[in-house]
């Protein structure tokens, strides 16, 4: 079968060559029905834009590309969902890759992107305690998400103190004594996350807390562990508070002491810090505060937008960055530091709700991810 081109599209249409051209790269500028015909016409011959052509004429696809570190938390999925649907907003397709927690990966695909002349790169970088931002050399705008950093780049992430902040409010609200506070800051996030219940309860100081440093951030099994621990206390040195710093490690907290006999949240209320639904499994609703991925998506790409508008023109220089385990070339705007903080909000449900107050278990989950 001979190779479908774009003049036989416009020949078959009865439009000129541009104006395929522009159903391509810009439909925003064309009729809905011009634009309709010629997406029918390319369907019903098979034609198939030759990115590869393009690239060689040193021409940037109409595309971004999004690396994520896992697609098994709701919070990725969020991001996913967000960015896509701003993308689309700006007539930019999304590509999306899983690193599947392998830094390696993460590498490979953030260069890859690079290399196909992406408009613009999003990675949502895999937790570690000593990230610095890595890219290559060529000079494609790029946004990091769910990360802090004071080294020249554009960033957009949750406010983890606040996390932090806000459930331990809760928890003062609901008139906690002892509060227990479950897994390892083992990575900045979680990190901010404690520092964010240690500056709210410090105005509390008749409150006990407790920081149990133990607990994958990934594993229920390891939560599960905690509260069984917890669970064979006695009643006098049992905390009335649980917080788990991700929901997963919450969620095995709960089990375990459902499991051993204590009541939650008669005896003991517990509460997740992330937001991440894959975790609501349990026989309590738990609840959390979420951070809100999706807007973090979507500022993401108003950033890449930004760049490419040049809104905030920036020289271009070389730098060196990375850990002792990994050095790389980073192409940075100089002196350019844009933090985004998106505030997370309290989504509370049984497993902390007081006694007669209406259960807000309800939730669309297909809306919120």
């Amino acid at each position: 079968m001979a190779k479908v081109k774009l003049s036989d599209v416009a020949r078959e249409a009865g439009v000129s060559l541009g104006t395929v051209s522009n159903a391509l790269n810009h439909p925003e500028k064309l009729r809905p029905e011009t634009l309709k015909l010629i997406n029918e016409t390319i369907n019903r011959l098979g034609y198939l834009p030759n990115q590869s052509a393009r690239q060689l004429a040193g021409g940037a696809t109409k595309s971004f590309g999004l690396v994520l570190p896992r697609l098994d938390h709701g919070f990725s999925l969020q991001i996913a969902s967000g960015a896509h649907n701003e993308a689309r907003k700006h007539g930019y397709d999304l590509l999306i890759a899983n690193a599947d927690n392998d830094d390696i990966l993460e590498d490979h695909y953030l260069r890859y992107f690079m290399g196909t002349q992406m408009s613009g790169v999003m990675v949502q970088p895999m937790a570690s305690p000593d990230w610095h931002p890595a890219m290559t050399k060529m000079p494609v705008s790029i946004v990091h998400l769910d990360i802090h950093c004071s080294e020249p780049g554009y960033y957009v992430a949750a406010d983890n103190e606040a996390q932090g902040r806000i459930i331990a409010e809760l928890a003062i609200a609901r008139g906690a004594h002892h509060i227990v506070v479950v897994g390892r800051a083992a990575f900045m996030q979680l990190t901010l996350r404690v520092l964010g219940i240690h500056k709210a309860l410090a105005l509390h100081p008749d409150i006990k807390i407790e920081v149990i440093d133990a607990g994958e951030w990934n594993t229920a099994a390891d939560g599960y562990g905690i509260g069984a621990q917890i669970a064979a206390r006695p009643a006098d040195e049992r905390p009335d508070f649980v917080v788990g710093l991700t929901d997963v490690l919450a969620s095995g907290v709960v089990s375990a002491l459902v499991d051993k006999g204590i009541s939650v949240p008669g005896q003991v209320r517990v509460a997740g810090c992330d937001g991440n639904p894959l975790a609501w499994s349990g026989s309590v609703p738990l609840t959390t505060v979420a951070p809100p991925g999706y807007e973090i998506g979507r500022k993401g790409v108003q950033l890449l937008m930004e760049q490419i508008e040049n809104k905030a023109p920036a020289k271009i220089k070389h730098i060196r960055v990375g850990s002792a385990a990994r050095t790389v070339t980073a192409v940075a705007a100089e002196d350019i530091n844009r933090q985004e903080l998106v505030r997370p909000f309290l989504l509370e449900r049984a497993s902390t709700q007081a006694s007669g107050q209406t259960d807000a278990t309800a939730i669309n989950l297909g809306a919120y991810l």
